[in-house]
């Protein structure tokens, strides 16, 4: 398991966005440890794969979404294999058909960019303007695989410290749902 210090040895810290910063600094804040690899782009589930055996786990999807008006927001974290019904996921909410939101505010509001939603925007989420949301099955994982906000870095952390820990301290309210 690695811990800042180690990641900073492993990449300098100018190769980091403010996102993977941020990360990094709460996982060492929290005590959280983790592993991490290194990958060429992977923006698709086929391309987790290989990540998926490197870090001996399976990777979520996180899928951001919106109503019609773009004025709720959710992060939807599933098992990387399962599709996606907007319907089942509105049905579940009680809420409005969703779709996935605008590129232009998956980086404004995660700072992240496709193929990178992550957990972890949840730090640039000061307002709680998007709605954490994690599918059931996701929950009784032991290991939570997800990007650390860019296309080439990801992670391996306990499930329940991403939900027990991490999310309360960026304040958010984890939604679980059953699709």
């Amino acid at each position: 398991m690695f811990f800042i210090s180690d990641i900073y040895s492993i990449a300098p810290r100018k190769c980091f966005t403010s996102l993977q910063q941020s990360t990094y600094l709460a996982l060492q804040q929290l005590n959280i440890p983790f592993q991490r690899v290194d990958t060429d782009e992977a923006i698709t589930m086929d391309d987790c794969m290989l990540i998926n055996k490197k870090l001996n786990m399976k990777m979520v999807k996180t899928l951001f979404l919106c109503n019609r008006q773009k004025s709720s927001f959710y992060l939807f974290i599933t098992k990387g294999d399962k599709p996606f019904c907007s319907k089942d996921f509105s049905s579940a909410l009680n809420i409005a058909r969703v779709s996935f939101a605008p590129e232009e505010l998956m980086e404004e509001m995660l700072g992240t960019k496709i193929g990178a939603a992550t957990v972890f925007s949840a730090l640039l989420d000061k307002n709680n303007d998007v709605q954490i949301v994690f599918d059931k099955d996701v929950t009784s994982e032991e290991w939570y695989g997800c990007s650390d906000g860019t296309t080439t870095g990801y992670m391996k952390v306990q499930t329940e410290q991403i939900i027990n820990d991490f999310l309360p301290y960026t304040n958010h309210e984890v939604s679980i749902i059953e699709v």
